[in-house]
């Protein structure tokens, strides 16, 4: 009961004020879901891909965010465009998000690699059942929670760079740039907007051997009114097919804190078209008196061959 009350106070206090914050989801496996983040990787995997990844967040308390994404990227003419789409459902308490992305990317040559050049457009269905709140006494009887289900399309567009070279990636990138109205009322004030995220990315191999390599690489999302956000992750390949590795995100409590969560994730290219990764969420922060931690799990399918790089199929090293 008492966690049902502090979500109710929480979406009250969203209701009640302006507030910029974090929007966007988050993910451990970045490195398996650029697409999600960057226009830019539409097509730079050299060959149609499928893939799917599923997020269980914070498990054990109720309502936590969950998470299901499905993605197709293909290049064209001659690997020069590339085309992309993500469907995705996000689940957080009493609401939900449905988002249809698809996102076009033209290649350049470079010095030792490609840039990649992506425009995105994007359609989130917003969505929020005030009937399933739940308090101590019946919340019918607040006038300021509305009693039905109110929804929302919002429509949106971003950008993106991508970069990439035999061993070495970079990107940068804005999903959405338009601070489109998300209230879900009809009143004619505003107050909530989606907010701009603007991500870097990056990381590198260092071969250590005939069949080891390391595999060092991070992400930073930079949000207005938000502090800013790291994610450093370090993992050992084995034979261009096994991964495994840690990963470290800072924050959690302002003060005497250790950080957010530590992951630890695996990636196995368990066949000749299909690779599978995971990961699981140690929560550090206090919040780890609640939660049994995050769950995430990735997995993708090399419809063709991976042409643009000389190679018939992918590997966890074409991650990148």
């Amino acid at each position: 009961m008492m966690k049902q009350l502090l979500g109710i106070l929480c979406l009250l206090s969203v209701l009640a004020s302006p507030l910029k914050g974090q929007q966007e989801e988050r993910y451990t496996q970045f490195m398996l879901n650029k697409l999600s983040l960057n226009p830019g990787y539409a097509g730079s995997s050299g060959g149609i891909v499928l893939s799917s990844l599923v997020r269980s967040q914070w498990i054990g308390i109720e309502g936590a965010p969950e998470t299901q994404i499905l993605s197709f990227s293909m290049p064209l003419w001659n690997d020069n465009l590339g085309l992309g789409a993500n469907l995705s459902r996000q689940t957080i308490g009493v609401s939900s998000n449905y988002s249809l992305e698809t996102s076009y990317a033209y290649r350049i040559r470079a010095p030792r690699g490609y840039v990649h050049l992506g425009i995105q457009a994007s359609a989130r269905f917003l969505r929020t059942d005030f009937s399933r709140l739940q308090g101590t006494q019946p919340v019918e009887t607040d006038q300021a929670v509305p009693a039905n289900v109110q929804s929302k399309l919002v429509p949106n567009f971003g950008a993106g760079l991508y970069y990439d070279a035999d061993n070495f990636y970079f990107g940068i990138s804005a999903p959405r740039l338009l601070k489109s109205n998300i209230d879900l009322s009809d009143d004619q004030g505003v107050i909530s907007r989606e907010v701009l995220h603007l991500y870097l990315m990056a990381g590198f191999v260092i071969p250590m051997g005939s069949n080891i390599a390391l595999q060092p690489q991070g992400l930073i999302r930079i949000v207005e009114s938000s502090p800013l956000e790291l994610d450093i992750n370090m993992s050992l390949l084995f034979m261009e097919k096994f991964s495994v590795g840690v990963s470290y995100r800072p924050g959690g409590e302002r003060s005497g804190g250790i950080g957010e969560s530590m992951a630890f994730l695996l990636s196995a290219q368990v066949s000749e078209k299909w690779i599978f990764g995971m990961s699981y969420d140690y929560t550090l922060s206090s919040l780890k008196n609640y939660s049994d931690g995050t769950v995430e799990g990735v997995l993708r399918f090399m419809l063709s061959g991976n042409a643009g790089r000389g190679r018939n199929v992918d590997s966890p090293r074409d991650f990148f």
